[in-house]
């Protein structure tokens, strides 16, 4: 007994597990993780990800940066999250943990950290499901009539096709937009669930692209381009600037530009149109697209009006038996 004894301490020995030439676990600093983990990134996902990786990795460093991956336990991550929730940053501090657990698990799978992710056994948050804004007929028509070119036309794609506006509608080129057919493609590299997909322009949308090629001599390449000032005839970035005063102009308060998906959503729920159809058309990868198809005060108005009538109906009906039956 002694002898195999012997034999399987010597073997735990060989193998590094055990006292003398005890195999010392992979580790890696906070710092050199995060540079890899950025790298990967920048080579793997969008740029809209990568830049928001950034921040994040930038936020953790206060807390982590003079740490190895191995000194950062449960305990230092939960202070962490008390500390941004102190500092009135909830939701923030649950993108901050989502991304460091995302980074270990990447070290973890370059074997260049042994050990367990500290991240799975602190809780997040829970986020409250806020109410989506989405526009009224009559927001829309003020929002349009105070917004010009190529802005209008942006705006009209985000409601009437469910783009999202940066990551897709923004990266349109006059190749995708095929008004002959009637079709808006998104090409795969810049879906965010990486699948191609094609939607079915009606008419307000055809007329609108249809006013653009005409006011766009030699189109070609990207469809959203500056028309004046110093960057006339670059691509478009971004408008989050623009489209903000285009809103307070309007008179159109807490909008943003999604909340132009969110309207393309909500009027197909109220006419009618199936989840999974809504869910293909705007791109969405699961059935939760459900919190977009909330229905409108006056859609709700309308639907309990309809039980003014039944109860008519049924008192007359009521009343007439009543009597009849009366003692």
């Amino acid at each position: 007994m002694a002898r195999e004894f012997a034999q399987d301490e010597r073997a735990l020995i060989l193998r590094g597990e055990r006292g003398i030439g005890e195999r010392k676990r992979k580790d890696i600093s906070f710092e050199k993780a995060a540079e890899e983990f950025l790298r990967w990134a920048q080579a793997n996902r969008k740029p809209r990800t990568y830049e928001n990786y950034w921040w994040l990795i930038e936020r953790l460093r206060l807390s982590f940066r003079c740490k190895n991956l191995s000194e950062i336990h449960p305990f230092l991550v939960e202070k962490h999250k008390q500390a941004r929730i102190e500092a009135g940053a909830r939701v923030s501090s649950n993108r901050e943990l989502t991304c460091l657990k995302t980074m270990f698990n990447r070290c973890i799978d370059w074997r260049k950290f042994e050990g367990e992710n500290p991240v799975r056994r602190v809780k997040l948050i829970k986020e409250p499901k806020n109410r989506l804004r989405f526009l009224s007929v009559e927001e829309e028509r003020r929002l349009i009539a105070a917004a010009s070119e190529p802005l209008r036309t942006i705006i009209l794609v985000g409601i009437h096709s469910g783009l999202r506006i940066e990551s897709e509608a923004l990266q349109l080129t006059w190749s995708d937009v095929d008004l002959k057919r009637g079709d808006l493609t998104v090409q795969a590299a810049y879906a965010k669930n990486g699948e191609t997909r094609t939607i079915p322009m009606n008419a307000v949308l055809r007329a609108a692209f249809r006013r653009l090629l005409t006011a766009t001599p030699n189109a070609a390449g990207v469809v959203f381009r500056c028309w004046k000032g110093g960057k006339k005839g670059h691509p478009i970035q971004s408008l989050r600037t623009a489209f903000t005063t285009v809103c307070r102009h309007a008179n159109v308060p807490g909008v943003s530009p999604h909340t132009l998906r969110h309207t393309f959503a909500s009027r197909l729920a109220m006419a009618g149109v199936d989840i999974r159809t809504i869910q293909d058309l705007g791109g969405w990868k699961d059935i939760k697209v459900e919190r977009y198809a909330h229905l409108s005060q006056q859609h709700k108005a309308a639907a309990v009006e309809k039980l003014v009538f039944e109860s008519a109906e049924n008192a007359t009906t009521v009343f007439t038996t009543s009597k009849n039956h009366s003692v």
